[in-house]
Protein backbone atom coordinates (compact mmCIF):
# COMPACT_ATOMS: atom_id res chain seq x y z
CA UNK A 1 0.00 0.00 0.00
CA UNK A 2 1.30 3.47 -0.94
CA UNK A 3 1.87 5.81 1.86
CA UNK A 4 0.06 8.69 -0.84
CA UNK A 5 -2.62 9.99 2.06
CA UNK A 6 -4.51 12.32 -0.41
CA UNK A 7 -5.09 9.48 -3.01
CA UNK A 8 -6.18 7.30 -0.11
CA UNK A 9 -8.52 9.69 1.64
CA UNK A 10 -9.93 10.08 -2.26
CA UNK A 11 -10.42 6.83 -2.92
CA UNK A 12 -12.55 6.22 0.34
CA UNK A 13 -14.07 9.85 0.22
CA UNK A 14 -15.84 8.95 -2.89
CA UNK A 15 -17.35 5.99 -1.27
CA UNK A 16 -18.53 8.22 1.70
CA UNK A 17 -19.70 11.24 1.10
CA UNK A 18 -23.62 11.69 2.16
CA UNK A 19 -23.55 12.77 5.68
CA UNK A 20 -25.99 10.39 7.53
CA UNK A 21 -23.57 7.25 5.79
CA UNK A 22 -20.44 9.67 7.31
CA UNK A 23 -22.06 10.03 10.66
CA UNK A 24 -22.64 6.20 10.73
CA UNK A 25 -18.85 5.16 10.08
CA UNK A 26 -17.79 8.11 12.35
CA UNK A 27 -19.81 5.81 15.14
CA UNK A 28 -19.38 2.22 13.46
CA UNK A 29 -15.73 2.21 12.53
CA UNK A 30 -13.87 3.12 15.61
CA UNK A 31 -16.35 0.15 17.31
CA UNK A 32 -15.36 -2.22 14.16
CA UNK A 33 -11.75 -1.74 14.63
CA UNK A 34 -12.07 -1.81 18.93
CA UNK A 35 -13.85 -4.61 18.83
CA UNK A 36 -11.52 -6.46 15.74
CA UNK A 37 -8.49 -6.14 18.06
CA UNK A 38 -10.67 -7.60 21.24
CA UNK A 39 -11.49 -10.73 19.12
CA UNK A 40 -8.10 -10.96 17.72
CA UNK A 41 -6.88 -11.10 21.42
CA UNK A 42 -8.25 -14.37 21.69
CA UNK A 43 -5.84 -16.29 19.82
CA UNK A 44 -3.09 -16.10 22.80
CA UNK A 45 0.15 -14.78 22.98
CA UNK A 46 1.78 -15.69 19.25
CA UNK A 47 5.40 -14.74 20.35
CA UNK A 48 6.91 -14.43 23.51
CA UNK A 49 8.31 -11.17 25.07
CA UNK A 50 9.62 -9.80 28.29
CA UNK A 51 7.32 -7.96 30.79
CA UNK A 52 9.18 -4.78 29.88
CA UNK A 53 7.95 -4.45 26.78
CA UNK A 54 4.47 -6.02 26.52
CA UNK A 55 3.43 -4.63 30.09
CA UNK A 56 0.60 -6.53 31.90
CA UNK A 57 -1.75 -5.86 29.09
CA UNK A 58 -0.16 -6.05 25.53
CA UNK A 59 1.25 -9.83 24.87
CA UNK A 60 1.98 -10.61 21.67
CA UNK A 61 -1.50 -11.96 20.37
CA UNK A 62 -2.82 -10.99 16.94
CA UNK A 63 -5.06 -8.13 18.09
CA UNK A 64 -1.81 -6.66 20.03
CA UNK A 65 0.12 -7.55 16.81
CA UNK A 66 -2.63 -6.10 14.43
CA UNK A 67 -2.93 -2.79 16.92
CA UNK A 68 0.66 -2.46 16.07
CA UNK A 69 0.77 -2.28 12.73
CA UNK A 70 -2.42 -0.04 12.00
CA UNK A 71 -0.80 2.45 14.39
CA UNK A 72 2.46 2.29 12.23
CA UNK A 73 0.74 2.47 9.09
CA UNK A 74 -0.90 5.68 10.82
CA UNK A 75 1.93 7.63 11.92
CA UNK A 76 3.71 6.94 8.25
CA UNK A 77 0.42 8.30 6.27
CA UNK A 78 0.21 11.23 8.57
CA UNK A 79 2.79 11.54 11.50
CA UNK A 80 0.76 14.53 12.99
CA UNK A 81 -2.84 13.27 13.30
CA UNK A 82 -1.49 9.84 12.74
CA UNK A 83 0.30 9.81 16.16
CA UNK A 84 -2.65 10.05 17.92
CA UNK A 85 -5.15 7.52 16.60
CA UNK A 86 -1.76 5.27 16.34
CA UNK A 87 -2.09 5.71 20.67
CA UNK A 88 -5.61 4.85 20.19
CA UNK A 89 -5.00 1.82 18.68
CA UNK A 90 -2.63 0.81 21.32
CA UNK A 91 -4.36 1.91 24.00
CA UNK A 92 -7.61 -0.21 22.47
CA UNK A 93 -5.59 -3.56 22.53
CA UNK A 94 -3.97 -2.78 25.61
CA UNK A 95 -8.33 -2.55 26.87
CA UNK A 96 -9.08 -5.78 24.63
CA UNK A 97 -6.47 -7.30 26.86
CA UNK A 98 -7.18 -6.22 30.04
CA UNK A 99 -10.88 -7.50 29.29
CA UNK A 100 -10.55 -10.71 27.80
CA UNK A 101 -8.16 -11.18 30.63
CA UNK A 102 -10.82 -9.69 33.85
CA UNK A 103 -14.15 -12.00 31.75
CA UNK A 104 -13.09 -13.72 28.38
CA UNK A 105 -16.66 -15.32 28.24
CA UNK A 106 -18.61 -12.05 28.50
CA UNK A 107 -15.95 -9.99 26.76
CA UNK A 108 -15.91 -12.35 23.35
CA UNK A 109 -20.03 -12.07 23.59
CA UNK A 110 -20.34 -7.75 23.71
CA UNK A 111 -17.15 -7.58 20.96
CA UNK A 112 -18.63 -9.79 18.41
CA UNK A 113 -22.22 -8.47 19.22
CA UNK A 114 -21.02 -5.00 18.79
CA UNK A 115 -18.37 -6.10 15.39
CA UNK A 116 -21.42 -7.69 13.74
CA UNK A 117 -24.40 -4.80 14.50
CA UNK A 118 -21.80 -1.99 13.40
CA UNK A 119 -21.08 -3.78 10.15
CA UNK A 120 -24.62 -4.30 9.30
CA UNK A 121 -24.90 -0.38 10.50
CA UNK A 122 -22.54 0.61 7.95
CA UNK A 123 -24.18 -1.81 5.34
CA UNK A 124 -27.56 0.27 5.66
CA UNK A 125 -25.75 3.52 5.49
CA UNK A 126 -24.37 2.41 2.05
CA UNK A 127 -27.61 1.42 0.83
CA UNK A 128 -29.88 3.43 2.23
CA UNK A 129 -27.97 6.64 2.31
CA UNK A 130 -24.95 6.72 0.30
CA UNK A 131 -26.49 4.39 -2.84
CA UNK A 132 -22.97 3.03 -3.39
CA UNK A 133 -22.07 -0.43 -2.42
CA UNK A 134 -19.09 -0.06 0.22
CA UNK A 135 -15.43 0.58 -0.85
CA UNK A 136 -14.37 -2.94 0.76
CA UNK A 137 -15.71 -4.66 -2.48
CA UNK A 138 -13.48 -2.68 -4.62
CA UNK A 139 -10.46 -2.79 -2.56
CA UNK A 140 -10.83 -4.55 0.65
CA UNK A 141 -7.19 -3.83 2.37
CA UNK A 142 -7.43 -0.77 1.15
CA UNK A 143 -11.05 -0.06 2.60
CA UNK A 144 -9.61 -1.64 6.26
CA UNK A 145 -6.96 -0.20 6.93
CA UNK A 146 -8.13 3.52 5.89
CA UNK A 147 -11.71 3.40 7.66
CA UNK A 148 -10.16 4.72 10.92
CA UNK A 149 -7.72 7.69 9.37
CA UNK A 150 -10.49 8.41 7.16
CA UNK A 151 -13.07 9.21 10.17
CA UNK A 152 -10.14 10.60 12.33
CA UNK A 153 -9.65 12.70 9.47
CA UNK A 154 -12.96 13.65 8.74
CA UNK A 155 -13.45 15.09 12.61
CA UNK A 156 -10.25 17.03 12.50
CA UNK A 157 -11.10 18.56 8.92
CA UNK A 158 -14.56 19.66 10.89
CA UNK A 159 -12.26 21.72 13.46
CA UNK A 160 -9.87 23.53 11.08
CA UNK A 161 -6.97 20.62 10.65
CA UNK A 162 -5.16 20.92 7.57
CA UNK A 163 -7.80 22.79 5.17
CA UNK A 164 -5.92 22.95 2.35
CA UNK A 165 -5.75 19.17 2.49
CA UNK A 166 -9.23 18.91 2.63
CA UNK A 167 -9.96 21.33 -0.38
CA UNK A 168 -7.96 19.08 -2.38
CA UNK A 169 -9.60 15.84 -1.36
CA UNK A 170 -13.20 17.03 -2.02
CA UNK A 171 -12.27 18.36 -5.12
CA UNK A 172 -10.98 14.82 -6.49
CA UNK A 173 -13.68 13.50 -4.58
CA UNK A 174 -16.31 15.24 -6.79
CA UNK A 175 -14.27 14.04 -9.61
CA UNK A 176 -14.50 10.82 -8.83
CA UNK A 177 -18.81 11.01 -7.89
CA UNK A 178 -19.45 12.38 -10.81
CA UNK A 179 -17.38 9.78 -12.78
CA UNK A 180 -19.17 7.05 -10.76
CA UNK A 181 -22.48 8.73 -11.98
CA UNK A 182 -21.64 9.31 -15.59
CA UNK A 183 -20.71 5.83 -15.30
CA UNK A 184 -23.87 4.10 -13.57
CA UNK A 185 -25.95 6.18 -16.09
CA UNK A 186 -24.26 4.70 -18.99
CA UNK A 187 -24.56 1.69 -17.86
CA UNK A 188 -28.38 2.31 -17.45
CA UNK A 189 -28.74 3.73 -20.59
CA UNK A 190 -26.82 0.58 -22.31
CA UNK A 191 -29.45 -1.77 -20.43
CA UNK A 192 -32.54 -0.20 -21.93
CA UNK A 193 -33.29 -1.03 -25.60
CA UNK A 194 -33.46 1.49 -27.73
CA UNK A 195 -36.39 2.51 -29.95
CA UNK A 196 -35.19 1.47 -32.99
CA UNK A 197 -34.34 -1.88 -31.64
CA UNK A 198 -37.63 -1.96 -30.12
CA UNK A 199 -39.36 -1.17 -33.84
CA UNK A 200 -37.66 -3.99 -35.44
CA UNK A 201 -39.11 -6.50 -32.69
CA UNK A 202 -42.53 -5.06 -33.31
CA UNK A 203 -43.17 -3.39 -29.90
Amino acid sequence: MSLDLERHLTFYGAYHHNSVNVAIHMVCVPLILVSAFCLATYTGTLIEAPLWLTGPYLHLNLGTMAAVGYAALYVLLEPVAGFVLAAFCIGSAALANFLRMEDSKTTWHYALAIHIVSWVAQFVGHGAFEGRAPALLDNLAQALFLAPMFVWLELLFKLGYRRELQRRVDKRVQVEIAKFRAASKGGKAGSRPSGASKARRGE
